[in-house]
């Protein structure tokens, strides 16, 4: 399902991909929050649609609950085990998602356009 969510949020450029593990803490609300952004309210909107395409087409499954989805700040999906939280860039650290869980582990994806093309995909002229 993870994977389902990171291609989904790749898929239209969604930015500084978090993943918090609760996995090992016990009676926690889900296994997993991932936490993203988006460059403008349009952008937070397709990044939630391409989220739910994904685990549809992948998994078959619907979120649970869907929040924040028509005002562009902010969106959550939940698929139980797995929280997603869409945030418009200028919000993100106004919630400070991260340092809330600093205590569980984290990891952060780079953005696709940072790592750039690959080298050897790159024809010679």
């Amino acid at each position: 399902m993870v994977t389902a969510i990171v291609a989904g949020i790749q898929e239209v450029k969604g930015h500084k991909i978090c993943i918090v593990d609760f996995s090992t803490i016990q009676n926690s609300v889900a296994a997993r929050f991932i936490i993203c952004e988006g460059q403008s309210n349009t952008q937070v909107e397709a990044i939630a649609r391409s989220v739910e395409e994904f685990t549809e087409k992948e998994h078959g499954e619907s979120a649970w609950t869907k929040q924040g989805l028509r005002g562009g700040q902010w969106a959550l999906l939940d698929y139980a085990d797995v929280v997603v939280h869409i945030f418009h860039k200028d919000w993100r650290g106004h919630y400070g998602l991260e340092e809330l869980w600093a205590d569980s582990p984290q990891q952060f994806l780079p953005d696709l356009e940072d790592a750039g093309p690959d080298p050897e995909d790159i024809p010679e002229y």
